[in-house]
């Protein structure tokens, strides 16, 4: 356990989140207007088939979209639903995670991950990341199973994947699925495969911000398993197949037609936006290098095999608080993923964790930030940051 003289946690949830205060932001932290204005006419046409379809719930465009995910990720079967979060949870009910049973997850994501075990009962188990990667460390898998452990749920962060193979390597001998949380990792590839092929099911998210984003909520499932998609499909619509036929206890959680319209044009450019995204983080790696930052921030490892699609560009910087004030008045806009570890978090206070847990999540939770990243982020803005960077260590 660290003293208590070590570092503390505020209390309160998403403490430090907030850009400090400073001069107006040059550029957004992401441009979802820029994109917009890209594609307008497609997107409004999708929206406009839709409206005069009036077939709002579980049509043809759902259908499609299903397909084409499917096909993209590698799967035999895709399901929509209405969000990322409604796709872990349903995903770990179609697998039969209930009250008194545990999950493996990390304490270092988005509080979906952990809420979604929590939600039905069973207990998320956290297992500390690895401080280059800042997903789950495969190693530390082993000592956190029990006889209750139901399921192992990696997240891919950031759009970096989790290394898988160690992990399906303990799954397999305890005979546990492995869940793919691939909220943030759209097109991201591990050893010659897309995330979400791999593990018994992949858990996407369509919230407007990631790579490839709705106009709304959104969230989807896939796997190659056809008696779970089946089950699956039940589950999102009320437990039914057949009206007022309710075979279990499901919830209204479809993905409605105009969400998947726009996912379906904005399907089409995905290639372009994760080869820009891609480019965007090389250039960043160079211009940290050329600006002699190396020994200052840490930038986090893309291991060989592994396809980072850059949901994120994130730093680590002990320095954090202080630099993220200087960028703010730089007009350089950041955020911080993720402030408080989840087991910091007032939300799992019944587990009785304490500080010092899961010391590499709690020292990522203060040093990362994420840097802007988007496909129609100019090279100017980008080397704008890096430079703003730079003149705070007095290297530029």
């Amino acid at each position: 356990m660290r003293s208590p003289s070590g570092p503390q946690f505020a209390p309160v949830v998403g403490a430090g989140h907030q850009a400090p205060t400073g001069v107006e932001p040059l550029f957004p932290f992401l441009d979802l207007k820029a994109q917009f204005a890209g594609i307008r006419n497609e997107v409004m046409a999708a929206v406009s088939r839709v409206m005069e379809s009036q077939q709002f719930i579980l049509g043809k465009e759902g259908e499609a979209f299903e397909r084409e995910v499917a096909a993209r990720v590698g799967v035999r079967a895709a399901l929509g639903c209405a969000s990322g979060s409604d796709a872990l949870l349903l995903a770990l009910q179609a697998l039969g995670v209930g009250a008194g049973d545990e999950v493996i997850t990390t304490p270092f994501t988005f509080v979906a991950t952990a809420a979604s075990i929590a939600r039905l009962g069973a207990r998320p188990v956290f297992v500390d990341i690895q401080p280059e990667t800042l997903n789950l460390d495969p190693d530390r898998i082993e000592g956190a199973l029990s006889g209750r452990t139901r399921a192992i749920l990696p997240v891919h962060l950031f759009g970096l994947p989790a290394d898988l193979d160690p992990i399906f390597e303990v799954a397999k001998a305890r005979a546990v699925p492995v869940i793919e949380d691939a909220a943030q990792a759209i097109d991201a590839g591990y050893k010659g495969s897309k995330v979400g092929s791999l593990g018994a099911t992949g858990c996407f998210s369509f919230f407007p911000s990631k790579n490839l984003g709705g106009a709304g909520d959104g969230g989807l499932m896939t796997t190659n398993d056809l008696d779970l998609a089946d089950h699956f499909r039940v589950l999102r619509n009320q437990g039914s197949r057949q009206r007022y036929t309710h075979e279990k206890l499901g919830m209204a959680s479809r993905l409605d037609e105009i969400q998947a319209a726009v996912l379906r044009v904005k399907l089409r450019h995905l290639d372009d936006w994760t080869a820009a995204r891609r480019r965007h983080a090389e250039r960043y790696r160079a211009l940290f290098r050329e600006f002699g930052l190396d020994g200052h921030v840490k930038l986090t490892a893309e291991p060989l095999g592994f396809v980072h699609v850059y949901h994120q560009f994130t730093i680590r910087c002990p320095e954090r608080e202080r630099l993220r004030e200087f960028l703010a008045g730089q007009g350089i806009p950041t955020q911080i993923y993720y402030p408080v570890p989840l087991h910091l978090q007032p939300a799992f206070a019944y587990l009785e964790h304490r500080a010092g847990e899961f010391p590499e999540s709690e020292q990522a939770s203060r040093e990362v930030l994420s840097l802007p990243i988007y496909p129609e982020m100019s090279t100017e803005h980008q080397s704008a940051v890096v430079r703003s960077i730079a003149q705070f260590y007095g290297t530029a």
